[in-house]
């Protein structure tokens, strides 16, 4: 089968000039489980991550394989139709201040390197997308984005779901684990979207 080629661009200059940092980016991923991700949490948004800026350039922090952070144009060619939303917190020039923001940093570096999450799992051992967005925002600021749910309040009824379960887990399903989705943080009443590619 061929491999498709992404081609990259430079971010529009639209968005660079509205991005700030601990702004979070949402996108439609191609990864294999994001269908599964999609259609669990009823939205079209599978991944995401926090943007900081770093010598003039923004980037995207982000738990995929390993944890790590990722050029803002790469991040956002990788997603479907290089389509994106920005969010923002709504009072985010009172909290994201200096300090904190540097804090919200030193945080994330903690997770760098660190094993993607396969099986959705609340330790801080391996790390998911949205996992890592909940933690270093509660952390670094008290705040908390989305409200914590159960893996088995998630539909698990769809036959796409069902056989992402089944590979990840056999028949361990761990029910009663703590889940942040990147749906429960896009719904958070506490932000609000910058920027939507649409």
């Amino acid at each position: 089968m061929p491999v498709s080629v992404i081609k990259e661009h430079s971010p529009p200059q639209t968005l660079q000039t509205s991005l700030q940092n601990g702004d979070l980016i949402f996108q439609t991923s191609l990864s294999s489980q994001s269908k599964a991700i999609q259609l669990a949490t009823h939205s079209t948004y599978s991944h995401c991550g926090i943007v900081f800026q770093e010598n003039g350039k923004f980037y995207v922090f982000e738990a995929v394989q390993p944890v790590k952070r990722t050029p803002l144009n790469k991040w956002i060619a990788r997603g479907n139709g290089g389509k994106y939303v920005v969010k923002r917190l709504k009072n985010a020039d009172q909290v994201l201040t200096p300090t904190v923001l540097q804090n919200m940093k030193k945080i994330a570096s903690q997770f760098a390197g660190k094993p993607y999450d396969l099986t959705f799992e609340w330790s801080d051992d391996r790390i998911y997308c949205s996992e890592l967005i909940w933690k270093v925002y509660q952390r670094a600021t008290g705040i908390e984005l989305g409200q914590l749910a159960k893996l088995s309040s998630f539909d698990l009824t769809h036959k796409t779901v069902k056989k992402k379960m089944q590979e990840r887990y056999s028949n361990q399903i761990p029910w009663n684990e703590p889940v942040i989705s990147p749906a429960a943080i896009f719904d958070c009443n506490l932000l609000e979207t910058i920027k939507n590619s649409d």
